[in-house]
């Protein structure tokens, strides 16, 4: 970047720099032809704007804000806009607009009650007509009125403002650090209709120096460099310098030794732009005075040969070119280079006589010269330099600017060096690791210097920004702040700070980058992809294309790194694929204008501001999408700085909004001319966007009056008011606009009311500003409309008249009251009258006596809602006609004359229309504090005045007397029941919420008590029982017993239950529950809670409750027996027999109850209920058998064998086939003989079963799933002969068979005769053998069978199992003695077996399956034990193994010297016949072993491993292994070298005899013994009782 290529962030900023005025008129550079034609209608706009684009903008003053209605602040949130589409249906009348609220139920009061369940209040008259049916429940005095408004959303929701595609991303996203994007590909942006960067060719420069002639003259362009003039190397060694008229202002170097230099390959101009610098392909650098470029100002030469060998003084390699050329601050003799071999020097001229007088000192301040060798010994890497660029001076002196920093990036470093006074290192910063591995390699850099800043910085609060230097490597791009910090003395150099502050990562390798001002970057990638960046975000703003401009690039660097591409390692990430192109040369930024040097041409370009932006926009004829984003530019929403907008907000909002205004003027001027032209082209959406971008605008900016003042009437002129209005309207209802002009609210009402919209317009006007309003107007336009919520709204807010609403709504009523006939029309509440309008007042009252405005919910202020409260009192309860106005009214009347008219006639009036209604109302209203009783109420009510007398009145209203009114006015004479109560419900409700403030009579109570008790409907029965348990916590009646009947007739069973408990009552209290329809399940907390230990009951209350029990026991057992069992159990076990004989009928129940008391789920009571339930356990095992047979047997083991008689379960059992339950039953009952028969039977039942089935026909197996039905069986046959396994195993009776077998095995004198139990087996043995011989057939037979299919092979494998477990069994029994004692013998049975079997079948060939199956048992069972046996061996031959080798391992020291007196202990060097030593050792070890073999042969067995040998050692010839451990870890007391073992592999003992033995340690120190006795004190013994500890380790 060059020397001055600063600005700031504003176009203001961008003026002076450096003292340079540059005249940036583009079309000074442009073609004269180049230009848009402007279409006539923009008008004085696009001249503003082309001010603002030309830069002669000066920032102007913040409007006055001033605003006739009121002001609104300018708002910070996005535009938004809302249209007829979007707008939610509305009701067509206000009976609609009523009663639709958000959850689509019914409004009964013209409101919604906030509490949820119950059904809609109706009015008394609606419900009731005639007084013939009661009116439905709907719970009053646990709800709450709301307003429809307040209830609704108060604002209509409207989408986000349509913004134009171009506004809202990038058609390609480069940054991986920002959100990703879809692909170009993916997605279909169209282009901005402004140019992001306005791109010039400049034609007169570019016919000069890339015509054939040009290049024939002075060489094809090869490097470029911009400040006052724009100055181009050619390949001949010539420097063109051009001004910004595109005249060719200079030719630097034809006929010098320039020319001679060869090809120029960077230039560097000055910073008072006077002197120019050129460096060669052949290392000479020439400075020219652009004034006087005859000859050179100053040349520097590379070395001569002789200076590279004898190196005398430093400079560039002979014929290596100058990649890099730049001055050092304001000094013309002061220059930097880098040259192409990775070499940087600062060249210091001193001052002379012209060129001949002057001598330049040459300093190295980067690199080694090519002969110089490594200080490393390691081969050089090659290196070069990237990127190089001196500091350029800034508007703003700063300490750094002396120093002559030099910014240079090399493959692997960022070097940042002083050269003034000396050379110094300032920083260095290696490429980071976030650098794609095997990416492109590519490095540039850019300096921004410290400007003076307009507005100081918000994080630093200095007015002189930071040095800051942006560098890439690849693909990362990292900005570092550089802070000076003062010297204390100011001769010296203030110190630097480097800081990294932001990183950016690029999608591809980043070959070129520039500073467009202070806070925007522009980078260009290796594909010509141009971005822009913000600095401090790191976000990008722009991205396009460039490779249309054929950017002038070069491979500068390959042929120095090529080592580093060919010598490519994969596995090494920091490693890179290949050198990109130079591209450094060809772009340079200036004053916020870029400049592309191509192939064919040279270009200028600057980005679009906003003014361009926005007059691109008008001429496109996109009037509303200039609105927005102009309307973007003054909120900050869009890129500020990118767009030469301040990041201050007055500023911005000074230059943007007359902009704004102006565009707002001439779009809708244009529109409605195009209108009246050509109407058809304008349509309503188009004016209603307008609509909705100009309020969005107008908000913004705090400038309501324009809406009103001139939009409005274009839009009235035009016939288009209508959408105007409608725009308009969320607005209103987000509180944006309070504040309209009485004009338009009567062209509001007119509008809203013409289309059906009243309750639209009722929500606007309740959220206007009633202070502007025109209250004749919109008070005459409501009552015309009945819009009486809005109506309602202007009285309370504008004129503080809380009366005057009442009374309207009453007077609605006074036809009806003056009738007489509440009930006349039975279709009274279809009429909008007094369905909908009159209901209102209810939620009316509701507000103003809980202080709330209505409809909207605010709160009002205190003393304004003391005011209201009293005049609604005054007015409900003073009893009279009232005269209102006071002054000019007449007596409000309810009946035809004054003397027919009632006590209290305003209260009957109401609470005949709809008594629910009001008294819910006053529910509310007593919880304010307004109706206690204070004394000074009154007083500081009034603030100590002279009050009038609605006031007065009003603040001696209290609860007392409103409820006092209430009972003398709603007597039984003129209300019906139906209506009364409700006031009994709701005295009952708030007697105990203010018992201090309400005092009631006894037989008003009662009355109250009694009414609840005569309800009319049964849909009143839960409020009427609720509010009798409110009353009765506060009041007790003293005849209570007289109302019981009262209570049991209205069905109050939570009353009766609460009083039966309070009294003690439990028998009535159970009997309750039964009679009570619901919640019957909490009779058994109830039961429970009598029956525990410690309930305090009498006998005579528990005999009274087991009594209720008993005749209820039905009825509980169906309701819960499970829960009934377990509390019978626990507390009325005797109880049991009378709860099961009540289900005589229900056998399953009673099984439920006897499975819950003989198995309840908690396992430690399981053993007594056996025992406590013996008279039930027969019952329990015959229901079981029925419902539950395979728990049979399971159980059956449990119970004992007393509380289980045979012959009664033993039906039962057979009955359901629950044989195996049989057979446990028969064992312990020492039945083993008739056990085992049974056994066989049904075995042979089953066998019987199955064949039947094998047996049948082919169509009957097809017709059923006979494989299952198959498989089933067989898994029966398994199942017990598993049994018959465990009768034989003497499961059954120990006992009972010891007294059967011992005897006959005395008795037993011959050797075939079989024991009792061997002959268990033998039948079992037999019956197995016959059935599998008998199904083996039948399945053979079905093998081809397709009914049986692919299972044959399963259910043989199946079958042949039964003969192997019993045998397996058998074999198992045989190898150890049974229980009874007795020994039984396999070969017996086996023989006794094959007798009975040659008998039953002579032939042995029936025999050789079963055979067979015998010896596959014996097999099977050898199988796995030489398996396991192999698995063993193995595992403990691994540990053995393992266990030997760490015996084998020895402890290696540490070191070879004694860490006490430090002589070398063994290894190389030690002293002493160790050798001879060692071969003694070895000798007498192997002798050792020799002895031992001998005497183990000899059969002589000796444990301890041959260590007893070695206790007569000398302890000169031994080495004690670690007696003592470091750190606490544990050690062994074992000889170290007394095995014969070596010390890892040395093969020397090396123990001399005069130092004595050597003691290793576990931390692997090596002592002498008497070195380490000595280091030890005396009293230190090691933690474990040991006798040596390690001095070093502890």
């Amino acid at each position: 970047m060059s020397s001055s290529s600063v600005d700031n962030d504003s176009g203001a900023e961008e003026e002076t720099i450096n003292g340079d005025v540059i005249d940036t008129q583009r079309d000074d550079l442009a073609d004269e032809n180049e230009g848009s034609k402007k279409k006539p209608s923009e008008g004085r706009i696009v001249e503003l704007l082309q001010e603002e684009r030309e830069g002669i903008l000066t920032p102007q003053p913040l409007g006055n804000g001033t605003n006739r209605y009121g002001n609104t602040g300018a708002l910070e949130s996005p535009s938004e806009n809302g249209s007829l589409d979007t707008v939610p249906h509305r009701p067509a009348s206000p009976r609609e607009s009523l009663l639709s609220i958000p959850d689509d139920s019914p409004s009964v009061q013209g409101s919604v009650l906030s509490s949820p369940g119950g059904s809609s209040i109706l009015p008394s008259v609606a419900s009731r007509p005639g007084l013939e049916s009661p009116t439905p429940s709907f719970r009053p005095f646990d709800r709450r009125f709301q307003s429809r408004l307040s209830s609704s959303t108060l604002s209509i929701p409207r989408p986000a403002s349509p913004t134009p595609a171009y506004l809202k991303g990038h058609g390609r996203q480069v940054s991986t650090a920002s959100t990703l994007l879809p692909d170009s590909g993916d997605t279909d942006t169209p282009s901005p209709p402004w140019e992001v960067v306005r791109w010039t060719k400049l034609k007169k420069m570019n016919g000069q120096a890339f015509s054939e002639v040009g290049k024939r003259s002075f060489g094809a362009p090869t490097c470029i460099s911009v400040s006052a003039s724009i100055v181009l190397g050619t390949s001949k060694g010539i420097i063109l310098i051009f001004d910004y008229h595109q005249n060719l202002k200079s030719i630097i170097g034809p006929g010098t030794k320039a020319v001679e230099s060869g090809a120029i390959t960077s230039i560097g101009i000055s910073a008072d732009h006077l002197i120019v610098a050129g460096g060669h392909a052949n290392g000479s650098i020439f400075t020219w005075e652009i004034a006087k470029a005859a000859r050179p100002f100053l040349h520097i030469p590379s070395l001569q040969p002789s200076q590279m060998v004898n190196r005398t003084a430093d400079g560039h390699v002979p014929n290596v070119a100058i990649r890099h050329l730049g001055f050092l601050g304001t000094r013309h003799t002061a220059l930097v280079s880098a040259d192409d071999r990775g070499m940087a020097f600062s060249h210091l001229a001193t001052r002379g006589m012209g060129a001949v007088g002057r001598s330049v000192r040459t300093t190295r301040i980067l690199g080694r010269y090519p002969n110089d060798a490594s200080t490393t010994g390691k081969p050089r890497k090659p290196s070069t330099v990237l990127a190089f660029a001196p500091l350029p001076l800034g508007n703003a002196e700063r300490g750094s600017d002396t120093l002559g920093l030099t910014a240079m990036l090399t493959p692997y470093l960022l070097v940042i060096v002083s050269t003034t006074p000396v050379a110094q290192t300032q920083h260095k910063a290696a490429r980071p690791k976030e650098v794609a591995a095997h990416s492109a390699m590519s490095g540039c850099l850019a300096w921004f210097p410290a400007v003076k800043l307009k507005v100081k910085d918000p994080k630093t609060g200095s007015d002189v920004s930071k040095v800051k230097l942006v560098y890439c490597w690849s693909n990362v791009l990292t900005v570092l702040d550089v802070d000076e910090i003062e010297a204390p003395d100011k001769d010296k150099p203030p110190s630097l700070t480097f800081k990294p502050r932001s990183r950016w990562k690029a999608e591809e390798a980043i070959v070129a980058v520039q500073w467009l001002s202070r806070s925007v970057l522009t980078v260009l990638t290796i594909t010509q992809r141009l971005i822009i960046l913000e600095d401090g975000s790191m976000r990008m703003t722009e991205g396009f294309d460039l490779i249309q401009k054929h950017i002038y690039h070069q491979d500068l660097f390959s042929k120095q790194l090529h080592s580093l591409v060919e010598q490519l390692d994969e596995e090494d990430p920091s490693m890179h694929g290949v050198v990109a192109d130079a591209f450094y040369m060809s772009f340079k930024a200036y004053k916020g204008r870029m400049f592309l040097l191509g192939f064919n041409d040279v270009s200028i370009g600057s980005l679009s501001n906003w003014a361009d932006r926005l007059i691109a926009l008008m001429e496109d004829g996109d009037y509303i999408g200039a609105i927005q984003l102009a309307t973007s530019y003054y909120t900050g929403e869009a890129d500020k700085l990118t767009i030469g907008l301040p990041e201050d907000t007055t500023l911005r909002h000074s230059m943007v909004q007359d902009k704004l205004v102006e565009i707002m003027t001439a779009s809708i001027k244009f529109a409605f001319s195009q209108r009246q032209k050509q109407p058809a082209t304008t349509q309503p959406k188009q004016l209603r966007d307008l609509a909705d971008a100009c309020f969005e605008a107008c908000l913004s900016i705090g400038d309501i009056d324009f809406l009103f003042d001139e939009a409005y009437e274009w839009y009235e002129d035009g016939d288009s008011a209508g959408i105007f209005l409608e725009v308009l309207e969320p607005h209103i209802l987000e509180t944006r606009i309070t504040t309209i002009p009485p004009g338009v609210v009567k062209s509001l009402v007119t509008h809203f009311v013409t289309h059906g919209w009243e309750s639209r317009l009722e929500e606007m006007i309740c959220h206007m500003n009633t202070m502007t309003l025109d209250i004749d107007q919109v008070t005459t336009l409501c009552k015309q409309h009945n819009l009486y919520d809005a109506l309602i709204y202007v009285w309370n807010q504008a004129l503080h008249d809380y009366l005057t609403p009442l009374i309207d709504l009453l007077s609605l009523l006074v036809p009806l009251a003056q009738s007489g006939d509440y009930s006349a029309n039975c279709d009274l509440m279809k009429d909008p009258i007094f369905g909908v309008n009159a209901l209102k007042m209810f939620p009316y009252m509701s507000y103003t006596f809980t202080s709330r405005i209505y409809p909207t919910g605010d709160r009002l202020e205190d003393q304004e809602a003391l005011n209201a409260k009293a005049e609604l009192y005054w007015f409900i309860f003073s009893g009279r006609t009232i005269t209102w106005p006071k002054a000019t009214g007449k007596p409000f009347l309810t009946q035809s004359s004054k003397d027919n008219e009632p006590s209290f006639p305003y209260l009957r009036m109401i609470l005949k229309f709809d008594a629910p209604s009001f008294l819910s109302a006053l529910n509310e209203a007593f919880e304010d504090s307004f109706l206690n009783d204070t004394p000074e109420r009154a007083v500081n009510g009034g603030n100590n005045r002279n009050m009038p007398e609605e006031y007065t009145f009003g603040l001696s209203v209290n609860r007392q007397y409103i409820v006092t009114i209430l009972l003398e006015v709603m007597n039984s004479t003129d209300f019906a029941v139906e209506d009364t109560i409700y006031l009994d419900m709701f005295i009952a409700r708030n007697l105990p919420k203010f018992p201090q403030y309400l005092l009631l009579s006894g037989s008003a109570l009662h009355k109250v008590l009694t009414g609840l008790c005569n309800y009319p409907g049964d849909d009143l029965a839960e409020d009427a029982q609720l509010s009798t348990e409110y009353l009765l916590s506060a009041y007790h009646p003293p005849d209570l017993a007289s109302l019981l009947p009262l209570f049991e007739t209205a069905g109050f069973y939570r009353v009766l239950k609460s009083i039966y408990k309070t009294d003690r009552q439990y028998n009535k209290l159970i009997q309750t529950y039964f009679e009570d329809p619901e919640n019957r399940e909490e009779v058994f907390d109830c039961i429970a809670d009598c029956l525990r230990p410690r309930s305090g009951l009498t006998k005579r209350q528990i005999r009274d409750v087991h009594e209720v029990m008993e005749t209820h026991a039905s009825d509980l057992v169906h309701l819960n027996a499970v829960r009934i069992a377990q509390i019978i159990d626990s507390y009325a076990p005797t109880l049991h027999h009378i709860f099961l004989e009540s289900l005589p009928n229900d056998p399953e129940l009673q099984y439920t109850y006897l499975r819950t008391i003989f198995e309840p789920k908690s396992r430690d009571a399981e053993e007594s209920k056996h025992t406590e339930h013996g008279e039930f356990t027969e019952r329990y095992v015959q229901l079981m058998c029925k419902f539950d047979s395979a728990h049979v047997a399971k159980y059956v083991e449990l119970v004992q064998a007393s509380d289980l008689r045979l012959e009664k379960v033993l039906p039962y059992m057979e009955e359901s086939g629950v044989v195996d339950a049989a057979v446990v039953l028969m064992a312990r009952d020492g039945q083993l003989r008739e056990a085992m028969d049974r056994l066989i039977l049904h075995l042979r039942k089953l066998e019987a079963t199955l064949l039947g089935l094998l047996s049948g026909s082919e169509e009957d197996m097809l017709s059923m799933p006979v494989a299952e039905a198959t498989e089933d069986l067989l898994e029966a046959l398994q199942k017990y002969t598993n049994v018959g396994i465990w009768l034989c195993q003497g499961q059954g009776n120990p006992q009972r068979k010891q007294s059967i077998t011992t005897p006959i095995r005395r008795k037993s004198s011959t050797k075939n005769e079989l024991l009792p139990d061997e002959t268990l087996w033998l039948d079992l043995i037999d019956a197995t053998v016959q059935i599998t011989r008998k199904l083996s057939v039948s399945l053979s037979d079905l093998e081809r069978s397709t009914a049986v299919g692919n299972d044959h092979e399963k259910l043989v494998a199946q079958l042949r199992t039964l003969v192997q477990r019993c045998f397996t069994a058998l074999l198992s029994s045989t190898s150890s003695p049974t229980p009874s004692g007795a020994e039984l013998s396999f070969l017996r049975i086996l023989r006794a077996f094959l007798t009975r079997a040659s008998v039953l079948s002579p032939s042995l060939s029936d025999l050789r399956a079963v055979l067979a199956s015998i010896f596959s048992a014996y097999a099977y069972e050898e199988s796995i034990l030489s398996l396991a046996n192999r698995l063993l061996g193995k595992d403990l031959f691994v540990n053995v193994q393992s266990s030997t080798a760490l015996r084998q391992r020895g402890w290696r020291p540490r070191g070879s010297t004694c860490e006490g007196c430090g002589r070398r202990v063994w290894g190389p060097g030690v002293s002493g016949e160790v050798f001879t030593r060692w071969e003694e050792r070895q000798e007498l070890d192997q002798k050792r072993r020799k002895e031992r073999r001998a005497e183990q042969a000899g059969g002589q067995v000796e444990r301890g491993k041959g260590r007893a040998h070695m206790r007569n050692l000398s302890k000169a010839s031994t080495i004690d292994m670690s007696r003592g451990r470091g750190k606490g870890s544990s050690s062994h007391n074992t000889a170290g070298l007394e095995d014969g073992q070596q010390m890892d592999g040395q093969g020397n003992d090396m123990v001399q005899p005069e130092l004595g033995a050597l003691v290793v340690l576990a931390c692997r120190h090596i002592y002498h013994e008497s070195c380490l006795e000595a280091m030890q004190s005396e009293d230190v013994m090691a933690p474990d009782g040991r006798e040596f500890r390690c001095p070093i380790d502890g």
